[in-house]
């Protein structure tokens, strides 16, 4: 038996090449298994981190996934607006450590405008506690400023000092407000969330563009021209949302039972990461497909190396034939293949694992870089750990299949050949 590790060595080396196929094969497939399950990890973690730092989102009564749809994903509208007089209130609370307001409604050339203060910059946070930060530029200090994101920047090919125009509501229909173009003043770092292909202006910059809009303003009084509306004091009526910092997290709950119930006007404060797992729940299926799909591939790798060690088996007669005549028992020749079987499985997933291991650190940068997405690059955790063990258990078993051929081959049938 001390040989017989050597024996399979050699036995591999001889068809190196059938035997390399199979190991490129199994490769491949660890490769695919391991990069699905860790990009869905790193998905999900990134998605659910696609705000942080965040206690609170307040806005009109409706559910809770819709709300985070609209005031942080850009996704759909507000079934109602907030008083601005509203948010005032609830951020004078003592509980309250920063408020910042949004402001939807407007969009441009697909993509949508959000109306908010110059502390939304140093306060939305996403990842772990990773604040926005300016590839260009600064934020907005003009009326008609614009502070736009990596997406917008990267697919409009705009640059600082580029002048646009906002669309009123969404949609490539909608009336413009070419009147009063906004110049860009800053373009944000890519985060790999909403924020990329979002345009920022600030509150005041919301009101002034629809100063005098609509066709009954236009018809009974003249235009109000962009340098008129900054030497207005302009503020906002309503607005759509707002987030809430609250100076200690054990206020979270009585804060959020205080909004239920404020006598204002209906409202309703959501908690960012709940609402955030809610929605990813909807996306469990996806998740179930893509391990489906995967493991089916892995499957078929198996399945080849079961078919290959199978089909060498006829040319392999002879010698184990002679190994049985040698006293060779059956145990050894099951041994000898079932080490094969578990060489090439082992082969493999080393292959897989340094290739995706190598390919990760490489792509982790540079997604981040140009996307925002955020890899999580190393060995190897317990989860793939798990994986790998279910594969080479696979692999075992896929060997077992030809190695039982091959016990029942008898030695006269080995010997004798076929005609």
């Amino acid at each position: 038996m001390t040989g017989l590790p050597g024996l399979a060595v050699k036995s591999l080396c001889n068809r190196r090449w059938t035997a390399a196929l199979v190991v490129l094969s199994i490769a491949v497939s660890v490769l695919l298994v391991l990069g699905v399950d860790r990009l869905r990890n790193d998905a999900r973690s990134g998605f659910a981190a696609t705000i942080s730092g965040t206690d609170l989102i307040v806005g009109a009564r409706t559910g809770s996934v819709q709300l985070l749809l609209y005031s942080v994903f850009r996704i759909g509208n507000a079934t109602n607006n907030i008083r601005y007089r509203s948010f005032q209130d609830l951020s004078a609370d003592p509980r309250v450590a920063w408020a910042v307001p949004l402001s939807l409604g407007d969009s441009h050339r697909g993509f949508r405008v959000l109306g908010t203060s110059e502390e939304y910059f140093e306060r939305y946070a996403h990842g772990e506690g990773r604040k926005l930060a300016f590839a260009e530029g600064r934020p907005f200090d003009d009326m008609f400023d614009v502070v736009i994101g990596s997406a917008v920047a990267r697919e409009l090919g705009y640059g600082l000092g580029d002048r646009l125009v906002v669309q009123h509501g969404v949609g490539v229909t909608m009336e413009s407000h070419d009147d009063k173009p906004f110049a860009v003043s800053g373009i944000l770092a890519p985060t790999g969330t909403p924020v990329d292909r979002t345009l920022h202006v600030s509150l005041a910059g919301i009101e002034g563009m629809h100063l005098g809009f609509g066709p009954r303003a236009r018809a009974s009084a003249r235009a109000i021209t962009a340098d008129e509306a900054r030497t207005m004091d302009l503020e906002p009526r309503a607005i759509t949302a707002f987030l809430v910092g609250l100076k200690s997290r054990g206020a979270t709950f009585t804060f959020q039972n205080d909004v239920a119930e404020y006598r204002g006007e209906p409202l309703m404060a959501i908690l960012p990461g709940v609402a955030l797992h809610e929605l990813w729940s909807v996306m469990a299926n996806v998740e179930t497909a893509l391990a489906a799909i995967s493991a089916c591939v892995l499957v078929s790798a198996l399945l080849g190396m079961a078919a290959m060690l199978l089909a060498g088996l006829n040319e392999r007669r002879r010698e184990m034939a002679v190994l049985r005549a040698l006293g060779a028992g059956p145990r050894h020749v099951l041994a000898l293949l079932m080490m094969e079987a578990a060489g090439l499985t082992l082969a493999g997933a080393a292959l897989g694992i340094a290739v995706g291991a190598i390919g990760y650190g490489l792509a982790a940068d540079w997604l981040g870089a140009a996307y925002g997405f955020h890899l999580t690059p190393g060995l190897p955790g317990w989860r793939e750990a798990a994986i790998l063990a279910a594969m080479l258990g696979s692999g075992l078993l896929a060997g077992l299949i030809p190695a039982w051929r091959a016990v029942r081959q008898s030695l006269a049938d080995g010997l004798v050949p076929r005609v």
